[in-house]
């Protein structure tokens, strides 16, 4: 029997949705195993499943369901698979975190219909079905950053979310209207085809730019990031998890297809550099980020930031495409995100159990927190120096791969700046590391339980960030064939 190639999307929603069934059959009853067990099995089942296509070759040939509104190749399938790792890890997580809670099934199934999106967005082949997908995957984050209903923190994160979302949703539906005004297309090969020969270069050069915005705001990246550490702080810690790494790498896949796709540097007229506007993008995001995470008192809003910087380096990728080595640094691209959604995963899950323990937010709250839970913290060590680019997690090939390429490239400065950054993360990244294991601390911890599906998900991520260390030469080699697949 041969499967549907969008059978990993197909077993997303059909999560979500059967999670409603549960809860809609027996809703008195408590059932937060079966509702985390389900979504979870449901998560792990869509990236086995992306993974099984991706090594049966599936997506080194393109599949273009639905007329051409989505296509399913190594690009899709290798961001369907890390969603889902990511979605997993989030639910058993979220087991500790919300039990005894009101609403836990549509939690859950909002986490579904997130991921849903997500992987709708990295298989999406059409401007209509981009913003559709960026909507679905909107649409739960909103709610879910505001879960916390008893908090007004998190009414106030998922509040200044969505108003911020709504606006950036309007402004790249505005661009996708005037690209489409200029070619008459909304495909992504058929835009490519039209552009050619246009004579509406500053009408199509506002649309370009109007949807480099429009995923400048769901990457975080400067100057459309300032939502981020409101709704990553405000959020339950697990979907700061989430949206801080899922999302985050959703939406560059789909910006790595639309610009290299839509828009490929060798047909858009002269004026429409969209290359230069990622470099400079680049710059201002990931050194704005790394000097704001460095001012944080508290550890989420520093991870929160360092996202933010992170962002930044995956935009070399984009920037560098305008240079030699194209496949070889937008696969660096690739595999750099697949990394950062074990590592970043776990760093936010750890803050998430120190909140279930009630330790506290600040650096001087973690201090000595290491003699109490030394498995988790040295998962955490391993987090932190990972994101920094130290060779203790995939995170330091990662970088290395990414940065080498792109000065092969030509953008020997943009990587400069890059490893300036980095050497500023190490800074405030040693900071928690030397309070949890170097700092006495300030009074006595109240860890008196060792919740089961926190304490999983921090060490799954954590040994998955350091097998990456050993394996990534085929995820590094995956996400080039991928890059090579989609540059065609």
């Amino acid at each position: 029997m041969e499967l549907p190639p969008l059978t990993p999307h197909y077993v997303l929603g059909l999560t979500a949705l059967l999670l409603l069934v549960i809860d809609t059959v027996s809703p008195d009853t408590r059932k937060d195993t079966l509702l985390a067990g389900v979504a979870a099995l449901g998560a792990l089942v869509a990236a086995a499943t992306s993974a099984w296509f991706l090594s049966a070759g599936t997506g080194r040939s393109v599949y273009e369901p639905f007329g051409g509104a989505m296509v399913v190749d190594s690009l899709a399938l290798f961001f369907t698979a890390l969603v889902s790792v990511v979605a997993a890890l989030v639910v058993v997580a979220s087991y500790d975190y919300v039990a005894g809670r009101k609403h836990r099934a549509e939690y859950y199934s909002l986490v579904m219909l997130a991921t849903t999106g997500m992987a709708a967005l990295a298989a999406a082949n059409s401007l209509a079905t981009i913003f559709v997908a960026i909507e679905l995957v909107s649409l739960p984050s909103y709610a879910l950053v505001a879960f916390l209903k008893d908090d007004a923190g998190s009414v106030e994160a998922g509040l200044k979310y969505f108003l911020v979302g709504a606006l950036s949703s309007g402004v790249m539906l505005y661009g996708i209207s005037l690209v489409y005004g200029v070619t008459g297309a909304l495909e992504l090969p058929t835009v490519a085809a039209a552009i050619e020969g246009t004579p509406l270069v500053g009408v199509l050069g506002l649309g370009v730019l109007m949807i480099v915005g429009g995923f400048a705001f769901k990457t975080a990246s400067v100057p459309f990031h300032f939502w981020a550490p409101e709704a990553y702080e405000g959020a339950p810690a697990p979907i700061a998890a989430f949206v801080s790494s899922a999302s985050k790498a959703a939406a560059f896949a789909a910006a790595f297809r639309v610009f290299t796709v839509a828009f490929p540097l060798d047909v858009v007229p002269a004026g429409v550099d969209w290359a230069l506007v990622f470099a400079v993008l680049a710059v201002v995001t990931m050194t704005l980020g790394n000097f704001a995470a460095a001012t944080q008192d508290t550890v989420k809003r520093m991870l929160a930031y360092s996202s933010v910087g992170q962002a930044g380096y995956v935009l070399i990728a984009l920037a560098a495409l305008a240079g030699d080595a194209d496949s070889l640094v937008l696969g660096a691209g690739i595999a750099h995100l697949f990394v950062y959604g074990f590592m970043n995963t776990g760093a936010f899950l750890f803050v998430a159990l120190v909140e279930h323990w009630g330790v506290g937010r600040t650096f001087e709250d973690y201090a000595g927190l290491a003699s109490e839970a030394p498995v988790a913290c040295a998962a955490m060590t391993v987090f932190l120096f990972s994101l920094a680019g130290l060779p203790v997690g995939g995170g330091f090939f990662s970088k290395y791969f990414l940065f080498g390429n792109a000065v092969g490239a030509g953008y020997t400065w943009l990587v400069a700046i890059a490893v300036v950054n980095s050497a500023l993360s190490l800074y405030y990244y040693s900071r928690v590391v030397k309070a949890m294991w170097v700092e006495d601390p300030s009074g006595e911890f109240g860890i008196d339980s060792r919740p089961v599906g926190l304490y999983t998900a921090v060490v799954t991520a954590g040994v998955g960030t350091v097998a990456l260390l050993v394996a990534y030469g085929p995820v590094y080699s995956t996400a080039v064939k991928a890059a090579t697949i989609l540059l065609g």
